[in-house]
């Protein structure tokens, strides 16, 4: 059963927009059980994060340990993550699946 991972923080404005995030994105796609992740920022407050799908709360939960520090060392303030279960069927009926195929 997969898993959703959120995260969300403050990070400076300049950051957001002036931050080379491809070789990022490309090392993410190689974590173990990784599987997919949606970009989120909102320019307006500062803030940034993301969903991510692993394939178990263990993959995620070191993910979630090893990106806290990768963030605080990249400037972002007030962290904060969860982790969720994917409920699959309730999931399917509104076409979550699209999000995270």
């Amino acid at each position: 059963m997969s898993v959703i991972l959120q995260f969300d923080f403050q990070f400076p404005h300049e950051v957001l927009i002036n931050r080379d995030t491809q070789a990022l994105a490309e090392s993410i796609t190689h974590e173990p059980g990784f599987v997919s992740k949606i970009w989120t920022q909102n320019l307006k407050t500062g803030e940034a994060g993301g969903l991510y799908r692993f394939q178990t709360e263990e993959h995620a939960q070191k993910y979630a340990d090893m990106h806290v520090e990768r963030a605080k060392k990249m400037g972002a303030q007030n962290i904060r993550y969860k982790i969720f279960t994917v409920n699959e069927p309730m999931t399917k009926i509104t076409f979550g699946e699209k999000f995270f195929p």
